[in-house]
């Protein structure tokens, strides 16, 4: 009976039902014709935006100019992916490494790059590398309360940089005072959604600290309802406690919160590169508008958003007139670099936070085959 509560911690493979065999990848569960399935999708994408796309809209010519594009800007494009991927690195840790923990620099860097690997491969609409993080993040000892608000907080300061830019520079933009074309579509509109969700999280603030004490007494505790009652309060108070948190890190001024502005910059950077590995790029407001547009395309369930992402950055930059050739040229290099590039360092970083895992689970004495207490609900051990 005990097991029935077991939180499975690696990609097991359970029953066979009608759709074949089940597997749980940190959480999120997949049948094997659902992999297949993504498999075969991401395979026709890339056969779609690299081969297809091209020739439908004329880019014999065009699409020969990526094997001739500047090797010292695609060199660039490059360094500064790296340099967004240690800025993810540098807020995981200001976010979730206090005090004494088993995650070091070391961990905290697979923990990331394993994450984005399930984000970009799993069409989970980036459930996969959220489960992934916080499935590492119990098994180094951290409570399920405090993973929770932490995952908030971290998502609070990473997405506020792209809400808040989304406000500054579509307005900007519309109002004259950055360089570059203003439709309303996709300067206003998108600036309004932005205002929308920073109202909508600092709103959420204003919850009452006993909102799940308040439920949970006027219901049976064991009735159904009452479970369900008690479910539904937890969600708005871990999400009140994880923008506190996010709020007070800000008021740290720690440095490593750049971290979440480094991540958006450096990988708008690159795109920036592409550009000028191609030809030339238009105004940089224009750049990182088209960009925030088209990362919205990262809602679809679909395995990093492939196809998305990409016809929405470039439908952005089509309405800003930029010159169609070149915005597909330049974004689909882009996302060589910031896609595909990065998921083969992030699947060998999973094979090491698995052998990272195991390590912790054998110094609390626990076999490969053992449940410990986190599996057999019991509490977890606290290192923060």
């Amino acid at each position: 009976m005990e097991h029935s509560h077991a939180i499975k911690d690696d990609a097991r493979v359970g029953g066979r039902g009608p759709q074949g065999r089940t597997r749980e990848v940190f959480g999120v569960q997949y049948t094997t014709r659902q992999l297949f399935s993504g498999l075969l999708f991401v395979i026709l994408s890339i056969a779609f935006l690299y081969v297809v796309l091209p020739k439908l809209v004329g880019l014999r010519q065009t699409w020969n100019r990526i094997q001739q594009g500047d090797l010292w800007w695609l060199g660039l494009a490059a360094a500064l992916e790296v340099l967004s991927f240690l800025s993810y690195v540098a807020l995981f840790r200001v976010v979730f490494v206090r005090g004494a923990s088993r995650i070091g620099w070391r961990v905290s860097y697979q923990i990331t790059m394993a994450g984005v690997a399930a984000t970009r491969l799993l069409a989970a609409a980036g459930a996969g590398g959220l489960a992934l993080t916080a499935w590492a993040l119990r098994r180094s000892g951290m409570g399920r309360r405090v993973v929770a608000s932490r995952m908030v907080a971290f998502m609070v300061l990473l997405y506020g940089v792209y809400m808040a830019t989304l406000v500054i520079v579509g307005l900007g933009l519309y109002l004259g005072l950055f360089r570059g074309s203003a439709p309303f579509a996709i300067t206003v509109g998108p600036a309004i959604l932005g205002g929308v969700v920073i109202i909508a999280a600092l709103s959420l603030m204003a919850l009452p600290r006993s909102l799940e004490t308040s439920i949970g007494a006027w219901r049976r505790p064991d009735s159904r309802l009452g479970r369900l009652a008690r479910q539904v309060a937890a969600a708005p108070t871990a999400l009140r406690t994880g923008v506190r948190d996010a709020l007070g890190l800000l008021r740290s001024r720690d440095p490593l919160l750049l971290g979440a502005v480094g991540w958006w910059a450096f990988d708008i950077a690159v795109l920036w590169a592409c550009f000028h590995a191609f030809g030339a790029a238009p105004p940089q407001a224009v750049i990182v508008m088209s960009y925030f547009v088209g990362m919205l395309g990262n809602v679809l369930p679909l395995p990093g958003g492939i196809g998305g992402v990409d016809g929405g950055m470039i439908g952005a930059f089509t309405a800003f007139g930029v010159n169609v050739e070149l915005s597909i040229v330049a974004v689909l290099s882009y996302r060589a670099f910031a896609f595909w590039i990065p998921t083969i360092p992030g699947a060998v970083a999973y094979l090491q936070l698995r052998r990272t895992v195991a390590r912790w689970r054998m110094s609390e004495g626990y076999g490969p085959g053992d449940a410990g207490p986190r599996e057999l609900g019991g509490p977890a051990r606290s290192y923060t």
